[in-house]
């Protein structure tokens, strides 16, 4: 019996037929799995790609249409914390409000310029979510500190060269050069007017501004930059766009102060003056044609039966 399954077992393990028969049957075991775990591979990868390729579509989808800006009450809660900040400095409740208002109306993307970093330089950053918000400051140190801090924050250096107490003189200036230098209609890049600003990055110039406040430099005692500079670049930038809403809203805030408000008359315009109440001051200004060589329809200069 054990013989006889032994030679059962020989003749299995050792017939050529066999041994073939079950090589055969392995490898075609073999290219089989093979084949499946490629088509699972592919599987796998091609659906990954899909995914991101949905995603990227999706993405794309999302940035390209236009979003829905800040709710209201949402504007409202963050502009009610920043008015009851602990910081003495801060912008009142209803200037604040007024302004949040107006970037609630702006068309989106909405670009919003803001001269000086203060207590709200973060509000605005918020409130204009869906938009472009630049901050313009006299300090290099506290700028470079800002965008240290809060890395969304897009702040860049100036350098003023005029004083509050040479104001009579420069604004005479513009109206010697307001046909040159110093023309309400221009690109600021290529200007050697003393009131513009031409020191910034070459993109700024190309930026259809929807919203410009002036909050800054300071301008508090004779030797203080005056904001007569923020003021005449934001109505040439104004006047100048080359596209978008034609109409810009300019703020001034301090517009109580004379040499804020005197300005404001020279460049920014009485007819141009929507609102004035306490330290803000909002002026409309509309894009002007390329050969205008006037500020203001009306103008009645008050720089003459003024004091600095």
């Amino acid at each position: 019996m054990k013989n006889s399954l032994g030679s059962s077992t020989k003749l299995i393990l050792l017939h050529p037929y066999i041994q073939k028969q079950g090589s055969s049957n392995r490898f075609w075991a073999l290219a089989f799995v093979s084949f499946l775990t490629l088509a699972s591979l592919l599987t796998v990868i091609y659906t990954r790609e899909s995914k991101i390729t949905a995603s990227v579509v999706s993405a794309s989808t999302i940035t390209s249409s236009s979003t829905p800006p800040l709710s209201k009450a949402v504007a409202m809660a963050l502009v009610h914390y920043a008015s009851n900040s602990n910081n003495t400095e801060h912008m009142s409740y209803t200037d604040m409000k007024y302004i949040a208002d107006v970037l609630q109306k702006c068309s989106q993307p909405c670009n919003l310029l803001v001269f000086g970093l203060t207590h709200e330089t973060r509000l605005w950053k918020a409130l204009n979510h869906n938009g472009r918000t630049v901050f313009i400051d006299e300090n290099r140190y506290y700028a470079a500190y800002i965008e240290e801090k809060y890395p969304e924050i897009e702040a860049y250096d100036v350098q003023y060269t005029t004083k509050l107490s040479e104001m009579k003189e420069l604004i005479a200036g513009v109206k010697e050069q307001v046909r040159n230098e110093c023309r309400p209609v221009q690109n600021l890049l290529f200007s050697e007017c003393k009131l513009g600003l031409n020191d910034l990055p070459n993109q700024f110039y190309e930026v259809d501004w929807d919203v410009i406040l002036v909050d800054g430099p300071r301008g508090y005692w004779p030797e203080a930059p005056g904001r007569m500079s923020a003021i005449f670049t934001a109505s040439v930038l104004a006047r100048s766009k080359k596209g978008g809403n034609p109409k810009t809203h300019i703020f001034v805030h301090d517009f109580n102060q004379q040499v804020d408000r005197i300005t404001s008359d020279e460049f920014l315009c009485k007819e141009n003056l929507v609102k004035s109440k306490d330290m803000l001051g909002h002026f409309v200004l509309e894009r002007m044609d390329a050969n205008s060589f006037q500020f203001c329809r009306n103008h009645n200069s008050t720089t003459a039966n003024s004091s600095s």
